[in-house]
């Protein structure tokens, strides 16, 4: 279950601290990789504060599988491209430090990648926000984690967000809107806004 939302101010606020900023790169790491060990990857450290996923791109330079352990944000009816698909939002804050991280350089080269959600791995298609839609995913951003652009302000950089839509088909796209759709309809899951009832997959 994710943070109760009345609760997400202060803790938004203490990891956009210079203490947090310090020490979370060094132990966060570590703790997720015992939570995905102990749960057997269908839980995320950070999932218990947001919907957190884990994703496997391709290195820019090695050409090897990478895995970071994200939290995303479920995009809102209307907010990206397709309407049909669930959609999810990365953003490289990397601790609100002044380089991109590399999972982003990462999806630059190799955009086709995957997500584990709760266990399944789903492929995506990630694309970056373009400059034009900025202003609106960082509204949805911030409802879901208040003071978020906070990390922009601090690193001196204009962060890299993604847009990550599902390219499976049959049965695999039926599997990962399944659970697509419960992590989103979760009580506080961090949705912005429910999807209108639609026929569509």
């Amino acid at each position: 279950m994710a943070l109760p939302r009345f609760l997400r101010p202060g803790v938004a606020w203490f990891s956009r601290t210079l203490l947090f900023r310090r020490i979370g790169p060094t132990i966060m790491p570590p703790l997720e990789r015992m939570m995905a060990r102990l749960t057997g990857g269908r839980v995320q450290l950070s999932g218990l504060l947001l919907p957190s996923l884990v994703l496997h791109s391709i290195g820019a330079k090695s050409g090897l599988e990478r895995d970071v352990t994200l939290m995303y944000c479920p995009e809102p009816v209307g907010g990206g491209p397709t309407t049909e698909r669930e959609q999810l939002l990365i953003t490289g804050s990397n601790f609100a430090r002044d380089m991109h991280p590399a999972w982003t350089a990462n999806l630059l080269a190799h955009p086709d990648a995957a997500v584990s959600v709760r266990g399944v791995r789903i492929a995506v298609h990630a694309t970056p926000i373009t400059d034009g839609e900025r202003e609106a995913v960082w509204r949805t951003l911030e409802r879901n984690w208040p003071g978020y652009r906070g990390y922009e302000r601090s690193s001196g950089r204009v962060l890299r967000i993604f847009r990550l839509v599902p390219t499976a088909t049959g049965d695999e796209l039926a599997a990962a809107t399944s659970v697509l759709r419960a992590v989103r309809n979760a009580p506080d899951a961090g949705r912005t806004n429910r999807r209108r009832t639609s026929t569509s997959p």
